[in-house]
């Protein structure tokens, strides 16, 4: 890969995880920020710059919010599954875990008229049965790892997935919702240090971030910003198909 990557993905959870664990109306609402505000102030800022993206949302998700769904695939962005209710997939047999998978599939197809390629586990948990579904199943690849500072490539019982690996300070949960231990500002300085450092060494650095969290107020200010660098130094920002299939024909490993 030539330049560097910045692969920009956001979840888009809504409240599909509050849901499943029966939570008051004010825990859901805060997904519902998604919905009603995050979602079109993140289209509205990728589009602005010219950036296509890629959006891991859960089955539920797709099936409760079509309208949302639609709105990613109409400006051209990609979507990968994410889950079905944002289930651990660590809790579950393997019966019920490729259930999830299944119903995932069905709905992402349903809505947006095409299966997905990608899949990013919900809480970047795997199960002891995840990397089989995952291969078995013919995703082209999966961004749930933490083992390198690089995409690569998994052999498993003779399938290939490209693995877009991920990192919790990439993330903007922890920082602005869960722990909320920094400010937007320093979240921001933080995630411009990473995208120089790729930029010097022709690296590649993987963002995270949830339209629930990152849309709400002026934190949509660290997106535009984090664009804005991307592009003075000259990255690609590729979506996750197409970076996988750039590393296979690369034949990085």
């Amino acid at each position: 890969m030539a330049g560097f990557t910045l692969f920009l993905s956001f979840d888009l959870d809504v409240d599909s995880a509050e849901a499943l664990k029966g939570e008051d109306p004010v825990a859901r609402s805060r997904g519902l920020f998604a919905e009603r505000a995050g979602l079109a102030k993140v289209l509205d800022v990728l589009e602005r710059h010219g950036v296509k993206a890629t959006f891991f949302v859960p089955g539920w998700v797709a099936a409760r919010y079509p309208h949302l769904v639609r709105a990613i695939t109409k400006r051209g962005h990609e979507v990968a599954a994410h889950g079905f209710m944002h289930e651990r997939l660590d809790t579950l047999n393997r019966e019920d875990e490729m259930r999830v998978f299944e119903l995932a599939e069905h709905m992402i197809k349903h809505v947006t008229g095409s299966r997905p390629l990608g899949f990013r586990a919900p809480y970047w948990r795997w199960s002891s049965s995840t990397l089989e579904i995952v291969a078995k199943r013919g995703y082209l690849y999966d961004s749930s790892l933490m083992d390198d500072e690089k995409p690569y490539v998994i052999e498993h019982a003779g399938h290939k997935v490209v693995e877009l690996p991920v990192d919790w300070r990439l993330d903007d949960w922890p920082y602005l919702e869960y722990y909320r231990t920094l400010t937007p500002r320093e979240l921001l300085e933080m995630w411009i240090d990473e995208i120089d450092y790729a930029a010097s060494t022709g690296g590649y650095v993987s963002l995270t971030m949830h339209p629930q969290c990152i849309g709400r107020g002026a934190r949509i200010r660290v997106l535009d910003s984090i664009l804005r660098r991307a592009r003075e130094l000259g990255a690609w920002l590729p979506r996750g198909s197409e970076l996988a299939r750039s590393v296979l024909g690369s034949g990085d490993s």
